[in-house]
């Protein structure tokens, strides 16, 4: 049985060793600006939604070759957490079939919809890590894409993708400063273990 100190160490351990998923959230800020582009060429929204749909492939290749930058941990074999990590990322994929209704009906609310899925993904995450700035940009991300993608004209979508963007480098610097105050806290638990 592990007590309830025991938990919030492991929590820390992983936002300290994850930084908490800066690597993740800075190849999506990269991703979602690839997508801006993309709705800025003169195709349908559908072809649009094609291209973006495939762009998102980049995510893990490119967050892993930035958690070599960043110097992050992605497995940590002795915390039993850790796999819990992948298994909220994956629960976004549940949401994939409404998405592909979305793109089969209503093509240009395509980007906003996987906007809201985007980040409204994160707000377990706030608990993982142990870092409130996900469970704020969880409810701002959907809100400003819904916002933005009923206001704004077919011509003028990649607002939304730039706003997205924009959010998740507002979030690594967010998270960065999360994962300051965790290193420190952990850093105690280390030097008064229980």
């Amino acid at each position: 049985m592990v007590s309830e100190q025991e938990f919030a160490e492991l929590k820390l351990e992983l936002s300290v060793k994850a930084k908490n998923g800066i690597d993740f959230i800075m190849a999506a800020s990269i991703i979602w600006a690839v997508i801006a582009f993309v709705w800025t060429l003169p195709n349908s929204p559908a072809h649009n939604s094609f291209i973006t749909f495939f762009v998102g492939g980049a995510m893990l290749p490119l967050a892993w070759l930035l958690s070599k930058v960043f110097r992050t941990t992605w497995k940590l074999p002795h915390n039993p957490l850790q796999p819990l990590g992948l298994w909220l990322n994956f629960a976004q994929l549940f949401y994939f079939p409404f998405l592909i209704f979305i793109y089969s009906k209503y093509p240009q609310y395509f980007v906003m919809t996987y906007g809201i899925i985007t980040g409204a993904h994160f707000f377990p995450y706030a608990w993982f890590y142990n870092s409130k700035p996900f469970a704020i940009m969880a409810g701002l991300i959907p809100l400003g894409c819904l916002l933005i993608g009923t206001r704004v004209s077919a011509d003028h979508l990649y607002l939304v993708p730039v706003f997205i963007a924009g959010a998740m480098l507002l979030l690594v610097g967010l998270l960065f400063v999360s994962y300051r105050q965790n290193q420190k806290a952990y850093a105690q638990t280390r030097l008064h273990p229980a």
